[in-house]
């Protein structure tokens, strides 16, 4: 397979997306570029040439295309059936999620362009030491989870999510009590009650409702880290999956319509609802949730997995991080003589003592 490398204006070499400082940097010559002062790199004609002659010899030399030039590829991994997008530049030696090796499978399908990416902010160094932490308080995991060669290969990996966008036209009449006065005549207490009409128009905008795009076994990565923060959210180049995968969506957004739009009315109606303050009750008498200017996104977010697969059992546990906020999820493995040591150091003893008791008594 022909690599392609994005490249450095500068020296000519590699380039990658570093988390830490938004930028892409050279690891040679220690440069760092925007995207936007890449895009402004366009190559003339004759180097443009000279990148597709050199792409079909299987290597680059020539001065860097834009970021949005590159193209996809899919590779499908032979043992799970994951799908896992990734630009020319990264060289996946081993699918993420059950650790075999990955094969070239094709070009990516225009259907499967990201309109935006949310960029890698926690980089794999600190990733590392999330990690590392995390692990601290867990005493029966192995070794073999957190050995040097297994924490190498923590990857980098952008999931596919669908944000649905709309705004909300709300209309809301109910019947508001409050007691104005309450007095005693004899032996019983009076109370007045006043009731208002109450009519309540009101528009909300909604951005950004996110649902996981991935049905497969590895969707528990891609759940157990949400929410992500939208403050960054970028559209889409493929610069920024340099260094980086990315896992190809397998739900279409229809299968969730509905689930989303029945969210989104409940919440704008119980906003609208407590709008209302200041009566002793409300009864709602109608109400409507109108959704218009709907819209679907498709979104890359970044994540940091490990994965381990069990030699005895086959099972498979993981390690996921943020890779913008840094939360944690995960499902570790137990290392049964650990756990054995444990059992017998407590209960070996205890057991021991109270049989001397049980004697003398």
């Amino acid at each position: 397979m022909a690599t392609i490398t994005f490249k450095c204006p500068n020296c000519g070499g590699g380039l990658q997306f570093d988390p830490a400082s938004q930028k892409y940097k050279c690891e040679y010559c220690l440069s760092a570029f925007t995207q936007e002062e890449l895009d402004r790199q366009q190559p003339d004609e004759a180097a443009d040439q000279s990148v597709r002659e050199n792409v079909a010899g299987g290597s680059v030399r020539a001065a860097a295309k834009p970021a949005d030039t590159a193209r996809a590829v899919v590779y499908t991994c032979p043992s799970c059936g994951a799908e896992i997008v990734t630009d020319e530049t990264t060289a996946a030696t081993f699918c993420f999620y059950c650790h075999n090796p990955v094969v070239l499978q094709g070009r990516l399908d225009g259907a499967y362009e990201p309109d935006y990416v949310l960029p890698f902010e926690v980089d794999k160094t600190k990733a590392r030491e999330i990690f590392l932490g995390w692990l601290k308080k867990k005493k029966f995991v192995p070794k073999s989870f957190y050995s040097e060669d297994q924490i190498e290969k923590m990857t980098g990996v952008y999931f596919p999510y669908w944000m649905y966008s709309c705004q909300v036209d709300g209309h809301l009449e109910a019947v508001g009590t409050r007691e104005s006065r309450s007095w005693v005549q004899g032996s019983t207490r009076y109370t007045e009650n006043k009731k208002y009409d109450i009519v309540r128009d009101g528009q909300m905008d909604v951005k950004h409702v996110t649902r996981n795009a991935l049905k497969k076994a590895d969707r528990k990565l891609v759940e157990g880290v949400m929410p992500f923060e939208m403050r960054n959210l970028k559209p889409f180049s493929m610069g920024y999956l340099s260094g980086f995968v990315a896992e190809k969506r397998d739900i279409e957004h229809a299968e969730f319509d509905r689930e989303v739009e029945e969210e989104i009315r409940s919440y704008a109606a119980s906003s609208m609802t407590a709008s209302v303050d200041g009566y002793t009750s409300v009864q709602v008498r109608s109400q409507q949730m109108d959704l218009k200017n709907a819209s679907w996104d498709y979104a890359l977010m970044p994540v940091w997995t490990l994965t381990y697969r069990d030699s005895s059992s086959g099972q498979i546990y993981y390690f996921a991080c943020n890779g913008q906020t840094g939360k944690v999820c995960g499902k570790l493995p137990i290392d049964k003589t650990k756990l054995s040591i444990f059992f017998a150091e407590i209960f070996v003893p205890l057991f021991i003592v109270l049989t001397i008791v049980g004697y003398f008594l």
